[in-house]
C-alpha cells in the first residue's frame, strides 16, 4: 500500500453566500470555482467583480492612505520652490522598483529628483546618515523614503536638524516609537482607514504616484503605466495576491505581456530569456526579481536602479548584462555559503528554527535564510559576522510571525524591522547566544508538525478532469501567496504507465475514460518503482497545461500520492455526511455547468 508522505488536510468547505452563488452562476462559473473564490474572501457580487473584472476599477482611492495628501502637498511646495527631492529606496527588488516608479512620477510632475540607494554593506536597511549628508549637499529639502523609514527615527531626526523634511512611504511593521516625519504613509498604521493593509513598498509608492499625477493632464494614464514596476515589487516581496495587490499585479503583468515595458525591463526580459507574452508570477519571482536583487548582493544596487530608470535601449542592454552576470556570481556564492551554513546547523535538525552565524557576505544572508527556511520547513535566521554589528536576516518557515518574534527579541538588537515573512536586524555585541535562545523558544511554541500538512482545496473524481475545469481554474490567475493555485484531491486515478524521468522525477499516465492524462511528480523518483500499471491512486495535484507544436495538453503536477480510498476515508472523518459532494461542483463533473 502506498502511504502519503504528508498529512492531507481539508478545511471545512467555505460558506458560499447566496448572493455570491447567484452572481457566480450568472457569470457561468462552476460551483467549485465559486467555492474557491469564497475561500479567498469573496462574499458577494462586488467582490466577484473586483476579482474577475477590470483591475483598474478595483484600485482604491490613494487619498485614503494615511498622510498621503500631506506628502503630496509638501512635494508640490518643493516643485513651486524649484528644489530637488531625494528619493531614497531600499536595495531589494521591492524598494528598487518603488524608487524607480516614484522617481518617474516626480519627474513627470516637473520636479528635479536625486535617486539614492544605500550600500547594503556600509549603510544597511533604512534611511542612513550618509544619505542625509548627500541630500544636504544636493540642495534637497525633502527626502522621500520608499520601502523603509518607519524604523529610522534617529536618521529622520538628523534630517530634521538639517532643515530637511522626510516623507516616509513604507509598509513594514510599526515600532513602538515612530519617526517624527512630516508624513508617514504606511497602510499598517493603527489609525489607517485604507482598505488594503498588505501593500508592498512599491505598492505604496504606486499609490502615491497615482495621487501625485491625478490632476496632471494625462497623469492618471501615466500613473497606471507604472504598474509594471509596482507588480514586480509586489511579487518579489511575496505579498498576498488578493485585493488591491492582485489588481496591481494584473495590470503590471498585462503591460509586460503586451510588450509595453520600459527599456530597462525589456532588456532584463531579454537577458533572462523570457518572452514578453509569457511573463507571469513565476518568471518574475525566479528570474526577474533575483537579477534586480543581485546587484545589491554582490555589488551596488544603484546599478539596478539605473537599469529601471534607463531611457535608451543601449544603456539598458549594458546594465541588464551587468545584472545577469551579477546574478550568476550570486548563485555560485550562495551555493557555497549555504553549504557552510548547513555544516554549522544543529545536528539532526532537532531545533524548531535554524539560527547560524558566519563570515558570509551581507548581501547573501537573506537568500541563504530563504533557502534554509524553504528546505527545512522551519524559520531561519542567518547572521553575517563580517560586519560590526553583526547583520542578521530571517525568513519564515512554518507559521512563525517574524515581525512579532523580532519585536519580542528587540532588546538584543541595535535596530530591526520587517514583516511576518521576512525580517532583518543589527545585533548588539555579545547578544548572539541570548538572541538564539529566545528565538528558539518562540519558534518552539509554534513548531511545525513532525509530518507536514498538505492543504487540499477540493476533491474531485479523476474522470471529471477536463479543459472546462482548467479554464475555470485559470480565472484565479495570477496566483501566488494568499491566492495559491488550487491543490485538488483527485480520487480513483487508474495508472496506465509509469516511468522514471531525468532529474529524479516520476512520470505517470492515468486513464480518464477513453482518454489518458499525463502527470509528473517532481522529486519523487520512488513512485517510478513503487507504482505499477493498473494501480488505483488518490492524488493531490495541481492542474496545469502545456503547449507543444501549437497543441495544448492538460497535465497534473503531483504533490503527493496514496493508494485509492484515502480521500474518501479522510473526508468522511473530517466532515459530516455529504462533505465530499459539497467540495464538488453541483453537477459532479468539475467543469462549467
Amino acid at each position: 500500500m502506498l502511504e502519503p508522505t504528508r498529512r492531507w488536510v481539508f478545511s471545512p468547505p467555505a460558506e458560499v453566500p447566496s448572493e455570491l452563488a447567484a452572481a457566480g452562476a450568472a457569470e457561468g462559473l462552476s460551483p467549485l470555482l465559486v467555492g474557491l473564490l469564497a475561500s479567498r474572501g469573496c462574499r458577494g457580487p462586488g467582490d466577484l467583480q473586483a476579482f474577475l473584472g477590470d483591475p483598474v476599477a478595483a484600485l482604491h482611492d490613494p487619498a485614503l492612505l494615511p498622510d498621503a495628501l500631506v506628502a503630496c502637498d509638501r512635494l508640490l511646495v518643493a516643485r513651486s520652490r524649484g528644489k530637488p527631492v531625494m528619493v531614497f529606496g531600499d536595495f531589494d527588488a521591492d524598494g528598487l522598483t518603488g524608487l524607480a516608479l516614484l522617481t518617474i512620477a516626480l519627474k513627470t510632475l516637473g520636479l528635479g529628483v536625486e535617486p539614492y540607494v544605500p550600500s547594503r554593506l556600509d549603510e544597511g536597511h533604512g534611511l542612513s546618515a550618509k544619505a542625509v549628508d548627500a541630500a544636504e549637499r544636493a540642495g534637497c529639502r525633502v527626502i522621500v523614503t520608499v520601502d523603509c523609514g518607519t524604523s529610522s527615527r534617529d536618521e529622520v531626526a538628523l534630517a530634521r536638524s538639517r532643515g530637511i523634511d522626510v516623507i516616509v512611504t513604507d509598509h513594514h511593521h510599526l515600532p513602538a516609537e515612530l519617526p517624527v516625519s512630516i508624513a508617514l504613509v504606511n497602510p499598517r498604521r493603527t489609525d489607517s482607514v485604507y482598505p488594503e493593509a498588505h501593500l508592498t513598498g512599491a505598492g505604496v509608492a504606486f499609490k502615491v504616484a497615482q495621487l501625485l499625477l491625478a490632476d496632471v493632464p494625462g497623469g492618471p494614464e501615466q500613473a497606471l503605466r507604472l504598474a509594471d514596476l509596482a507588480a514586480i515589487g509586489t511579487i518579489a516581496d511575496v505579498a498576498p495576491l488578493l485585493g488591491e495587490n492582485r489588481s496591481i499585479v494584473r495590470l503590471g503583468l498585462q503591460r509586460l505581456q503586451e510588450g509595453a515595458a520600459r527599456p530597462g525591463l525589456a532588456a532584463l526580459l531579454r537577458a533572462s530569456g523570457i518572452e514578453a507574452a509569457r511573463v507571469d508570477v513565476e518568471s518574475v519571482s525566479y528570474q526577474l526579481a533575483p537579477r534586480i536583487n543581485a546587484a545589491g548582493r554582490v555589488g551596488e544596487a544603484m546599478v539596478a536602479a539605473r537599469l529601471l530608470l534607463a531611457e535608451d535601449a543601449a544603456t539598458a542592454e549594458m546594465l541588464a548584462a551587468e545584472l545577469d552576470a551579477a546574478n550568476r556570481t550570486r548563485r555560485e556564492l550562495t551555493t557555497m555559503a549555504v553549504a557552510e551554513a548547513r555544516a554549522a546547523m544543529d545536528p539532526g535538525g532537532e531545533q524548531p528554527a535554524v539560527v547560524v552565524a558566519g563570515p558570509w557576505p551581507v548581501g547573501l544572508i537573506g537568500v541563504m535564510a530563504g533557502r534554509l527556511a524553504d528546505d527545512e520547513g522551519r524559520p531561519a535566521v542567518v547572521f553575517s559576522t563580517s560586519t560590526s554589528p553583526w547583520r542578521g536576516s530571517a525568513r519564515a518557515g512554518g507559521d512563525l510571525d517574524l515581525a512579532a518574534a523580532f519585536t519580542a527579541c528587540q532588546l538584543h538588537f541595535v535596530r530591526f524591522g520587517g514583516h511576518a515573512q521576512a525580517a532583518g536586524c543589527d545585533l548588539r555585541p555579545g547578544a548572539y547566544d541570548a538572541f538564539r535562545a529566545d528565538f528558539l523558544a518562540l519558534a518552539a511554541a509554534r513548531s511545525p508538525r513532525a509530518i507536514a500538512d498538505l492543504a487540499v482545496d477540493a476533491a474531485i473524481p479523476a474522470d471529471t478532469i477536463d479543459y472546462a475545469l482548467h479554464r475555470q481554474l485559470q480565472l484565479l490567475e495570477p496566483t501566488g501567496p494568499g491566492n495559491p493555485r488550487p491543490l485538488l484531491g483527485i480520487m480513483g486515478a487508474t495508472v496506465t504507465r509509469v516511468r522514471a524521468a531525468n532529474g529524479g522525477h516520476a512520470q505517470i499516465t492515468i486513464s480518464k475514460g477513453r482518454e489518458v492524462l499525463d502527470a509528473i511528480a517532481f522529486n519523487r523518483p520512488d513512485l517510478a518503482s513503487v507504482v505499477q500499471p493498473g494501480d488505483r491512486l488518490d492524488l493531490v495535484a495541481r492542474l496545469t497545461s502545456r503547449e507543444f507544436a501549437g497543441l495544448e495538453t492538460l497535465q497534473l503536477e503531483i504533490e503527493d500520492a496514496a493508494t485509492s480510498g484515502l480521500l474518501e476515508r479522510q473526508l468522511g472523518v473530517a466532515h459530516p455526511a455529504g462533505a465530499v459532494a459539497s467540495s464538488l461542483p453541483a453537477d459532479g463533473r468539475g467543469g462549467a455547468s
